[in-house]
């Protein structure tokens, strides 16, 4: 019998929901075997279903609220776990107690043995103590406001589950706005990379992905002066769509982008230290962090690393510029966005799995399965955080996770182009 496409999306949610629920089992052991086994099998079944989404035009409305509720079970699979040892939320407890406490993260080290009484048992042991923060203000007023209302890592990962699902209706509005099918919402919410990454650890990139699909979508509407000022918060989160400034252009108008600058200005402000915008640890970051950036890491050799990282910023703002005009007169699509912030991650230092939280929201089109699928060969590199565990240092992946991880996005793309290539019409010979 004939499994329609419907029933086939049901079986995928299910296979999923029971390959996320066993690798939250395994959480602890981030990158160990059973973690590895279970994220794995979770990646090629949604791959599966990102099939059935871009091969069928329509669901109906109740797929999309048993996808929402499927997601919805194994985010909280993994929002009821602690976040990892080391991970970055106990930085940002920590930036938001020392805010609270009237300091400025920027200038404060968190093993500075001054400071030492003003740790709580979750900020302790955060990562990189010898550092001040790195964070732009943006993220910094976001610290602020969670540690108000309670200073645990548990409601920094609850907030940005809420910021999580508010994307996708944002989203849903996006998608009617532009005229794609509403299911297309699922190629978001059900990427395995939210369940880890934001129930999980917890990262503040969902709440600049957040205020980007916010800014997108008032684009979409032609509401200039909030997309403009959305954008500017957005960086001010962090600094990866700064590269999308090209696709603005002519969109929004001049006093639009002044009213941004002025907010994201204003956000510093609190911050200034003798007239000196802060940076924190931000310089250290782009001259000593590395992971996962091959690009850079053969670049490196011959170019200093603030170069380089100016260079990353210049290929995706090259590549906005190349989208906006090749694509000036086509329907206005989501997909564009997602393009220069995946050029820009291919060429920068280090690329963490969690920076995909920035693009997810975007691809909802076939033209951005190289993307899709790199959000999934990202996967192996977590190996790295068992390893660790194990006692080795932190330091470069082994050789064949970087062929896996960069062969299968390559492989795509070079599928991709070849289909591209072979349906393209070709010149007629003329008989004269």
């Amino acid at each position: 019998m004939k499994i329609n496409s419907a029933w086939r999306v049901y079986i995928l949610g299910a296979i999923l929901l029971v390959a996320l629920t066993i690798c939250s089992r395994n959480f602890g052991d981030r990158g160990g075997p059973r973690f590895m086994a279970s994220l794995g099998l979770g990646c090629v079944v949604y791959l599966l279903a990102i099939r059935e989404f871009f091969a069928t035009p329509g669901f109906p409305r109740h797929v999309i609220i048993i996808g929402f509720v499927l997601a919805g079970v194994w985010h909280v699979e993994f929002l009821r776990l602690p976040a990892g040892a080391d991970d970055d939320v106990h930085r940002y407890v920590w930036d938001g107690r020392l805010l609270r406490l009237g300091l400025n993260p920027y200038l404060v080290v968190p093993n500075d043995p001054a400071v030492k009484r003003l740790h709580t048992s979750e900020t302790r042991n955060l990562n990189n103590p010898s550092l001040p923060s790195p964070y732009p203000p943006g993220a910094q007023l976001f610290f602020r406001a969670v540690t108000a209302i309670r200073e645990s890592v548990f409601a920094f990962k609850l907030a940005f589950v809420i910021c999580d699902f508010v994307i996708a209706f944002f989203l849903l509005d996006l998608l009617r706005t532009c005229r794609k099918a509403a299911h297309l919402v699922l190629v978001y919410t059900w990427n395995p990379l939210l369940a880890v990454e934001v129930a999980g650890s917890g990262h503040i990139d969902i709440v600049g992905a957040l205020l980007l699909v916010v800014s997108v979508a008032a684009l979409a509407r032609r509401w200039r002066a909030t997309a403009a000022v959305a954008l500017g918060l957005a960086i001010a989160v962090k600094f990866l769509p700064i590269v999308l400034l090209p696709l603005y252009w002519k969109r929004v108008r001049i006093r639009d982008a002044a009213l941004a600058v002025a907010a994201v200005g204003l956000l510093y402000v609190p911050f200034l230290y003798h007239g000196r915008i802060p940076t924190g640890s931000l310089g250290t970051y782009v001259q000593s962090f590395r992971f996962n950036g091959p690009v850079f890491a053969e670049l490196a050799q011959v170019a200093p690393p603030r170069l380089l990282a100016g260079l990353a910023v210049l290929v995706g703002l090259a590549t906005a510029i190349w989208l906006r005009r090749i694509n000036a007169a086509s329907p206005w699509s989501p997909s564009v966005f997602a393009w220069p912030m995946a050029a820009s991650l291919l060429c920068a230092p280090v690329v963490f799995p969690w920076y995909f939280l920035w693009l997810l929201p975007f691809l909802t089109s076939a033209s951005t399965l190289p993307i899709i699928i790199w959000t999934v060969s990202i996967i192996p590199t977590y190996v790295m955080w068992h390893w660790r565990t194990l006692g080795h240092p932190w330091g470069a992946l082994p050789g064949w996770v970087m062929l896996v991880e960069y062969g299968c996005v390559a492989i795509a793309a070079a599928i991709m182009i070849s289909r591209r290539i072979a349906q393209s019409p070709r010149p007629r010979c003329s008989t004269k």
